[in-house]
């Protein structure tokens, strides 16, 4: 199938998911907005309360382990920011779009997004190593929808993406995003990054998505946050929470940890926490549910 022909089926099959929630357009305009403030985020989730709810069930969880009960969303913002609580909100309104979908020996919908929490946790820790400080929450978003490609292959193209499975899980160490290349013509990476970019996510979400499985990066891709990612899915797929469809964990790749500003010891202390937090993500999970 020729490219453009491919990307047009796909298009079409993107205009077939539910919209957004009407809230997330208006939090991703927030995001970096120097201006917003956490009465900004409090006013346009709370005009959303299937939204809000989830989100306290989630703000609740053993995940953030706060002692008291978390009983508005006003409370929610003064104990987890109004820049997590805006990530939250994005990434639980991404979520909800989807079904579960069908379950299978190498994948389902529920254990990739299992993963993409590890990972999004990851990402969060490895950006304290590297002084990001709490402007860069959007960091979480990424994680927990980096491979939101796979969940629309899976939908759309149930076929091929099982036949892309069924080779990537075959015996040898095959690169799935190398296999979907081969069978379906196009990657998870490029798929999340059409549907995000529709969707109308800014540059410094889709990009880091768009280029994770890539050599080489384009001037204006920023190639920290990049890092992150990949050295935060290589991470997830070590602990083994959730299902991403790999045979095996993804190999490193060299400079990454210098890029980032960190060294091997910070990743063993990363991959410790995610192992303490393995219980609390697997909270988290179920108050997304």
């Amino acid at each position: 199938m020729e490219q453009q022909e491919l990307h047009r089926k796909i298009y079409a099959r993107i205009e077939e998911l539910p919209t957004l929630p009407a809230v997330i357009p208006k939090l991703l305009s927030l995001i970096d907005d120097p201006r917003s403030s956490a009465g900004d985020v409090t006013e346009i989730i709370s005009h959303d309360p299937s939204l809000t709810a989830k989100l306290l069930k989630v703000a609740n969880s053993a995940y953030y382990g706060f002692p008291a009960k978390i009983s508005s969303l006003r409370h929610a913002v003064a104990l987890l920011g109004f820049n997590l609580v805006k990530s939250l909100a994005v990434s639980i309104g991404v979520i909800k779009v989807f079904p579960r979908g069908r379950q299978s020996e190498y994948f389902s919908a529920s254990g990739l997004w299992l993963h993409s929490l590890v990972v999004a946790t990851a990402m969060q820790e490895l950006g304290r190593c590297c002084s990001r400080d709490e402007k860069h929450d959007y960091l979480f978003i990424v994680g927990l929808l980096h491979d939101l490609g796979k969940v629309v292959l899976d939908q759309f193209f149930p076929e091929l993406f099982s036949e892309v499975l069924e080779k990537a899980n075959a015996g040898e160490h095959v690169k799935l995003h190398q296999v979907e290349r081969e069978v379906i013509g196009i990657d998870h990476c490029e798929v999340s990054a059409m549907l995000l970019t529709r969707w109308k996510f800014p540059p410094q979400i889709v990009q880091p998505i768009a280029w994770h499985h890539r050599q080489q990066l384009p001037a204006e891709v920023n190639q920290v946050d990049v890092a992150l990612l990949r050295l935060a899915n290589v991470l997830a797929q070590e602990l083994g929470l959730g299902k991403d469809g790999n045979s095996m964990p993804n190999p490193g790749r060299p400079g990454d940890l210098e890029l980032i500003g960190a060294g091997k010891e910070d990743l063993l202390d990363v991959k410790a926490i995610l192992q303490e937090k393995q219980d609390d993500i697997e909270a988290f999970f179920t108050a997304l549910a």
